[in-house]
């Protein structure tokens, strides 16, 4: 099937309520622009510099998706344009995406990453840790970010019950922090879970945004 296929077929898949970011990292424009004409949006990203040159490069109505990890010193590549920054897991990035967001006029919609994998990575947060982020003065004085909801990715792992599991600590991480910091705040109500290989899954456990690359754009080498 083509790529424009490919979508389609995610599409009449998963409920109207969940966005899908079709993941175009390492791909060519080319492929993006078969998408495109095709009439689909919204892509994903993991690489500043890359990112910023397509965004360049292609059409201006595209919804960017920055869904890597984000160094500090690139957030100024991607401030400038970028939709939804997917993966953010210390008060010091949001203060850099903040200060970027001010120079270029925009407040900038953030996801907080949480880690709840079984295997051992770097990046994301716990729970008690975003508390004490979400309660800092710092992050109070952040007026150019808006947070906007929480992203995680399981365990590569063919046990469905595990990755259930981690799907679900991330909408019970979702439901805890939607009730003690943003209670009335309808901006924070996106769950980014789940990806080519388990994204129906994640939908059953409470997902509104799958990044899905590989089952649209076919294997990256």
């Amino acid at each position: 099937m083509s790529i424009s296929q490919n979508i389609n077929s995610i599409l009449e898949k998963i409920p109207s309520n969940v966005q899908l970011v079709a993941v175009s990292k390492t791909k060519p424009k080319e492929d993006i622009i078969e998408a495109y004409e095709g009439g689909y949006r919204v892509f994903g990203e993991n690489k500043p510099q890359e990112l910023a040159q397509k965004y360049k490069d292609l059409p201006k109505d595209i919804e960017w998706h920055f869904i890597g990890h984000l160094q500090t010193n690139k957030v100024k590549y991607i401030a400038p344009f970028v939709q939804l920054i997917h993966a953010v897991d210390s008060i010091k990035l949001l203060i850099e995406i903040n200060k970027q967001a001010e120079k270029n006029d925009r407040v900038i919609n953030c996801l907080l990453q949480f880690h709840i994998a079984a295997e051992e990575t770097k990046f994301g947060l716990n729970l008690e840790e975003a508390k004490t982020l979400l309660g800092s003065e710092d992050f109070k004085s952040l007026q150019s970010i808006r947070i906007v909801g929480v992203m995680g990715m399981a365990t590569y792992s063919n046990d469905e019950n595990l990755i259930r599991k981690e799907f679900r600590s991330l909408a019970f991480i979702f439901e805890s922090l939607k009730s003690w910091f943003f209670i009335n705040k309808e901006e924070f109500k996106e769950i980014s879970m789940g990806m080519s290989g388990d994204y129906m899954l994640a939908i059953k456990e409470g997902s509104t945004m799958i990044r899905v690359g590989s089952s649209i754009f076919g294997s990256r080498y």
